[in-house]
């Protein structure tokens, strides 16, 4: 199969991230607005003024939920409160894990799109993921001409519309999880060369000390992780605060 549909399971209670564990977690980001006050509570200020940014109820919503999730996640894995969990973030705003955590902090990585995200962590494996919806683009194949490579552009071009769309949304999920794996900016996505068709996985080309894994999260959803090095395991969890919180 090209793409992993993979069964999403509860999180045990004995949850560890062992050293060659790549934990993929599913998010559900439209929660009650019970839930959102109590994840509220454990962001920083920071984050907090950034949620008030947002014009959109709907947007700011589920950005205090994607980012008070991900504190509960780090959380359970660091043996800390959420509200405790601290920051540092790269030249280009990615987010990773403060020195005051040690130097076994986990690495990490956050994507969502609509009501729904991916959260990706290793022990010390560097890694990337993003999540896409896929959805009609009327610009399509100008975007595709201007961000991705001549043969990316050629094999979008002769496809029927329906698979346009997703080997387009394919192409930009696993260009960006390797861009944000490595911490380069969007600039890079016409450097960054993938090969794949309608029926076989991606790889990157001409870049072979990282994996790309493609997975289907939801309908209508593309996604991908990328990864450093060879030898992991990927496991795939359900975000569940009763599980997670308690």
């Amino acid at each position: 199969m090209t793409v992993i549909n993979p069964m999403w399971i509860p999180v045990p209670t004995d949850l560890t991230l062992l050293p060659d564990d790549v934990h993929v977690w599913r998010i559900d980001l439209d929660l009650p607005e019970s839930r959102l006050e109590e994840l509220r509570q454990t962001l920083c200020d920071d984050e907090i003024t950034r949620a008030d940014r947002f014009y959109q109820k709907l947007h700011r919503h589920r950005f205090i939920a994607g980012r008070g999730i991900l504190r509960s996640i780090l959380a359970n894995y660091l043996g800390i409160e959420p509200s405790q969990v601290q920051f540092e973030y790269e030249p280009l705003g990615k987010p990773v894990l403060a020195e005051a955590h040690g130097d076994n902090r986990p690495c990490f990585n956050l994507s969502h799109s609509q009501g729904l995200g991916l959260c990706a962590v290793s022990c010390d494996r560097p890694l990337g993921v993003d999540l896409e919806y896929i959805r009609p683009m009327s610009d399509l194949l100008s975007l595709a001409k201007q961000f991705f490579a001549p043969s990316e552009y050629d094999l979008i071009q002769s496809l029927p519309p329906q698979q346009k769309k997703e080997i387009f949304f394919r192409y930009w999920t696993c260009k960006e999880a390797y861009l944000k794996a490595t911490g380069v900016g969007l600039s890079k996505l016409r450097e960054i060369e993938i090969t794949l068709s309608p029926r076989d996985s991606a790889q990157l080309k001409n870049i072979s000390d990282w994996n790309l894994v493609e997975i289907k999260p939801g309908d209508n959803f593309a996604a991908a992780v990328a990864i450093n090095g060879f030898g992991w395991e990927i496991k795939y969890w359900q975000y569940s605060q009763l599980i997670v919180d308690s």
